[in-house]
Formats: structure tokens, C-alpha cells, sequence
């Protein structure tokens, strides 16, 4: 079984981490720099940061940040937010970056997936996608979860896996922040479908929330914010009882 892996997620405004329920109601987690070096300290296996109004707001992500995250952790990271061109990433993964997220920009034009796969690596790429379930069917919303689309879930992740995503950063838009466990269902569909790696995000509150995304939903790797940011769940304990429970991580 290949080793699953604890994501912490930084989502960032205006330089600062914040956190929300459903999308909304923001209020402040602390400095991203400093958060994301604890979180490397204790044992997190990656980072991701997402500029959560970047694409909103028509600003790019911040370079100054990641060269600081850069500076500061020796763990793998991933950056999102406002990435809509080649330049963009190239700048990113010079400042440090070892990965990009895109959403919005795929959407807006599905050959840049292609086109950044091309360039830099499939390994560097991961699609995200905010899905929203709508009358039982999954559907992508774009904009910080602000902007709902006629894409289908399922069919969104086919297409840019096939176009050469290296992974999927799946956010149920239902769950996140509400701390009920993660959306296992469409994280079981997606992994079971795709050939890519899927780290599955919102929705985590307990211990085995955990446990069941890894073995219910089939996720590669878990990403969360607020219980980590408000240290409601330590990492060093989440992963030794994970091992405990018989899941491969690494501590």
C-alpha cells in the first residue's frame, strides 16, 4: 500500500491565513510563513497554499510568500490561486514552489492543462475542483467557490486527467468547514476512475474522519485546515493513530 499522506492547507488573504465554513464567514488562522513551518516540524508530508481571492480579485499569487515558505519549510508545496499562465507557474516554481494548483484558469481554458503539463511535468501540476452537489449531481464551481459551472464533476476530472493533470485536489464545498467527515463517496468514484492520484479535502472534525477517507474514499493523501490551524487535532497524533489503525503513513 503506498504511504498516505497529511496535508495541511494555508488558505491565504491579504497575506494571512483564514478559514471559513462553506467558503464563507473568513476570520483570521495566523501568519502562513510561520504556520506552515510548524506544520513541516510535526511531521506534515506536504503544504498546500491557496490565495483564496486571487482569481477574485484579478491579483496573482503572491512570489514573495512562496520564497519565504520556500526559505522556511523542507517539505513539498504546493501553491494556488489567480495561476493562469505558463509565466505565472514558471515564476512560482523558481521562488520555490514544488507544485501548482489551477481551477478557475482550467475551466476558463482547458488546453493551459495541457499546455502546463507539456512545459513543466505532470508531477508539478494539480487541478483543483470545488464541487457542490445540485439535485444529486456533482457539479465544479470556480472562483473561490463563488461561481457555479455546467462542468459535472466526474467528467471535469476525467478530462483533465486525461490532458495531463498529475493530480486532483478534490473540495466538497458541502462538507468544508463543517467538520462531518469528508465526501467519501465522490473521493471513492474519482479514485477508483482516475489514474492520478486524489487528495481529498473538506470536511475533516475527528480522528477517523481520516481513517475513513483513507479507506472508504480510497484518497491518496487528506488535506485540512481549521483543526490544524486551531490545533483541535495535532498532527504527531493524528498520524500515530492512523498507523495504529492500520493505515500506511509516515511518521
Amino acid at each position: 500500500m503506498l504511504t498516505k499522506r497529511i496535508i495541511p492547507c494555508l488558505d491565504i488573504k491579504e497575506g494571512r491565513t483564514v478559514k471559513g465554513v462553506n467558503f464563507l464567514e473568513l476570520r483570521d488562522a495566523g501568519d502562513p510563513v510561520e504556520l506552515g513551518k510548524i506544520y513541516a516540524d510535526e511531521g506534515a508530508d506536504e503544504l498546500v497554499f491557496l490565495d483564496i481571492t486571487a482569481t477574485v480579485e484579478k491579483r496573482k499569487t503572491l512570489v514573495e510568500l512562496v520564497t519565504k515558505v520556500a526559505k522556511t519549510v523542507n517539505i513539498p508545496f504546493t501553491v494556488g490561486g489567480g495561476i493562469s499562465t505558463v509565466d505565472d507557474i514558471k515564476a512560482l516554481l523558481n521562488a520555490g514552489a514544488d507544485k501548482i494548483s489551477i481551477n478557475s484558469a482550467a475551466v476558463k481554458n482547458p488546453g493551459i492543462v495541457d499546455e502546463m503539463a507539456r512545459e513543466f511535468g505532470s508531477q508539478c501540476i494539480v487541478v483543483a475542483i470545488d464541487t457542490k452537489n445540485m439535485d444529486g449531481v456533482d457539479f465544479v464551481h470556480t472562483h473561490g467557490g463563488r461561481r457555479p459551472t455546467l462542468l459535472q464533476t466526474q467528467k471535469w476530472a476525467k478530462e483533465v486527467t486525461e490532458r495531463g493533470a498529475g493530480e486532483i485536489l478534490l473540495t466538497s464545498m458541502d462538507h468544508d468547514g463543517v467538520k462531518n467527515g469528508f465526501a467519501n463517496e465522490i473521493t471513492s468514484e474519482l479514485s477508483a476512475m482516475l489514474g492520478i492520484p486524489v487528495i481529498a479535502s473538506g470536511g475533516a472534525g475527528k480522528m477517523h474522519h481520516f481513517k475513513d477517507v483513507f479507506t472508504f474514499g480510497k484518497a491518496d493523501a487528506a488535506l485540512a485546515a481549521s483543526i490544524f490551524h486551531f490545533k483541535e487535532i495535532p498532527i504527531p497524533e493524528l498520524k500515530k493513530y492512523l498507523q495504529a489503525e492500520g493505515i500506511s503513513i509516515r511518521l
